[in-house]
């Protein structure tokens, strides 16, 4: 229902639902102590590092900072909004959502239609899984025992039949009371704009329901049964379908295994159901688009590994250079991707039933990492005897590192591309740090250190551009950008003692640093993720260094000296200030701390 959900019922919520076991549900969590402990969901670790305790009603993890309460742990594990999340808790029991101005005509409008929807998606994908029952559906059966596929992974994955009419869903679902402008909306009926005439999108079909992250009906993709065209047929985009977003076979994926390390990226649903009937419960299909940044995030936030799996002919070749300039901006450090191109003339569905499950997963298994794929495509047709070739081979590989996030990843493919190309990794360095800039790059006979006072040091020049940053920003900026260069910083934090608005802030990540357990930029920020110097980090992580990878540490290191001078020496004026105010008290001053007195006092009046 519309409308803002009151506190006093969040609060009532929390108090009375446990955590334990709302995470216990989707963590494998063994008792130590008084809390519970796990394998952290959010990030892939070997040994446990989350913690859940029953006393506090809380969660951490130790090892990427996630943390929060029930509904936090709902919101970030499920990938829902907060009323999403709100009204999944209340359900386990048994409460309605109650909402503040939800007597509003227009709130209580939109309210209805959103229900409307969920209702007639969910109508439909029931009515589709009860006429493949029926004797009309002998044909889609007969289809399915063909190509397989048993009637436990019928059922897991919801399938069904259109039946082959014109109108059949639009009357089931007019008799239950949904208008046909909203059964148009959501992609069931089409609309002929020259008779005003609707009639069913899917007819004669085999039905595969598309289900969003929470298991919810949000679109259709029917395969006909005979040849007619098109032989895979998706839903439009709706109010509550994005094809750029979701992935098939992803929930069905989650059902069958609770803690998924990697997840198989394939063309089509009969891919994802065939592979499914094998026992490779981790394949996921795309729906008709090529594989998008958001299809990507979305599954990299639950698995570590992601293996594209594509045909080895040209288009699948094609489809594969596409994929990789996708992955390379999420490729941030502990991620992985896979390219796995099959035999000609194969695909999943046709392989695996060929040569078995065992030889299936081996392949996978062995799919090419995205460097060497990197390589071998930039290769491809060029003959690197050839200076020319080999300098468009460089550029070609050079302009895909660009693309990668700063950490070990970049700097490995850079070191990789200098061995086999016999050109000094500083040269590629500064060609991209070139491209960058937009000019000169930074020689690399002139290491960049801090210069003597803020006023220099501090320019925005360095920092990217935008507003100067002060000296113990840039030192953060530095940090966040490159966490290992906390291993040329010294042992005591007192560097970081200045009156200056960043300084808590850095002692903080200094110690978090050298903890060892934040060496991934991205992982830092999730630590102070919702807060204040979360967005100062981001905001630091933002701006990009225009410098050379190895001159970083020299200007770190120059900054901490710059910052251990001030500390330790005073500025002329605070000294005078000291000696005159133990003075003014009635303190007596020693010999040395006069003689130092009239020396300041006689370069003053210089």
């Amino acid at each position: 229902m519309a409308g803002q959900i009151p506190q006093r019922f969040i609060d009532d919520l929390l108090a009375r639902v446990d955590v334990v076991e709302v995470v216990g549900e989707r963590v494998k969590l063994k008792k130590a102590g008084r809390n519970h402990s796990g394998l952290c969901p959010f990030h892939q670790e070997k040994s446990p590092s989350f913690t859940v305790s029953a006393d506090k009603q809380f969660y951490h993890c130790f090892g990427c900072g996630a943390h929060g309460n029930a509904l936090r742990f709902v919101m970030e594990y499920d990938k829902l909004r907060f009323p999403e999340a709100v009204e999944q808790l209340a359900a386990r029991l048994g409460l309605e959502v109650p909402r503040e101005g939800a007597d509003d005509p227009r709130a209580q409008a939109r309210e209805r239609k959103r229900k409307e929807g969920v209702n007639l998606l969910e109508l439909s994908a029931s009515f589709f899984r009860e006429r493949l029952k029926m004797p009309e559906g002998q044909g889609a059966r007969g289809y399915l025992e063909r190509r397989g596929l048993s009637p436990e992974v019928q059922q897991a994955f919801g399938i069904g039949y259109a039946p082959d009419g014109w109108e059949t869903l639009k009357r089931h679902l007019g008799e239950r009371g949904i208008a046909e402008a909203v059964q148009v909306e959501y992609g069931l009926l089409v609309h002929r704009e020259d008779s005003g005439r609707t009639y069913d999108r899917f007819r004669d079909r085999v039905m595969f329901p598309i289900r969003d992250i929470r298991g919810r009906t949000i679109a259709f993709g029917g395969r006909v049964l005979g040849d007619a065209k098109p032989k895979y047929l998706n839903s439009p985009e709706t109010p509550v379908f994005h094809k750029g977003r979701e992935l098939y076979g992803l929930f069905e994926a989650r059902q069958a295994e609770s803690r998924l390390e990697r997840l198989v990226i394939v063309e089509g649903y009969m891919d994802v159901v065939a592979l499914a009937q094998f026992g490779i419960r981790n394949a996921v299909a795309t729906l008709g688009t090529a594989t998008t940044e958001e299809h990507l995030s979305r599954l990299f936030r639950l698995v570590g590994e992601v293996v594209f799996c594509f045909d080895g002919d040209r288009a699948g070749r094609q489809a594969a250079t596409r994929a990789l300039q996708t992955v390379l901006p999420q490729m941030i450090d502990g991620r992985q991707a896979r390219f796995l191109f099959l035999p000609e003339g194969e695909d999943p569905d046709t392989l695996v039933r060929r040569e078995g499950p065992g030889a299936f997963q081996d392949r996978i298994t062995c799919a090419s990492p995205l460097s060497e794929f990197l390589f071998e495509q930039a290769a491809e047709g060029r003959d690197l005897e050839r200076i020319e070739e080999r300098e468009r081979y460089a550029s070609q590989v050079l302009a895909a590192i660009g693309r990668l996030p700063e950490g070990v990843l970049k700097s490995l493919l850079l070191t990789e591309l200098s061995r086999r190309t016999g050109v000094d990794q500083s040269s590629f360095e500064a060609l991209m740090a070139k491209e960058e800039n937009g000019a000169a790059a930074v020689p690399s006979e002139v290491p960049v250190a801090p210069a003597e006072t803020p006023e220099v040091a501090s320019s925005g020049r360095q920092a990217g551009g935008g507003a100067a940053l002060g000296l113990m920003a840039r030192a953060l900026q530095l940090l966040v950008h490159d966490p290992g260069l906390v291993e040329r910083l010294p042992e005591s934090d007192d560097w970081c003692n200045q009156d200056d608005p960043d300084a808590g802030l850095c002692r903080e990540v200094v110690r978090l640093l050298k903890a060892g357990r934040y060496r991934s930029a991205q992982v830092l920020l999730a630590h102070f993720h919702g807060m204040p110097e979360g967005e100062r980090l981001a905001a630091l992580a933002r701006r990009e260094l225009l410098i050379p990878a190895r001159a970083r540490a020299t200007e770190l290191e120059g900054l901490v000296a710059y910052f251990q001078r001030h500390r330790q020496r005073p500025s002329r004026q605070e000294e005078i200030d000291a000696l005159l105010a133990k003075q003014g008290s009635g303190e007596r001053l020693s010999g040395e701390e006069r003689q130092r007195l009239m020396a300041l006092l006689a370069e003053v009046g210089k």
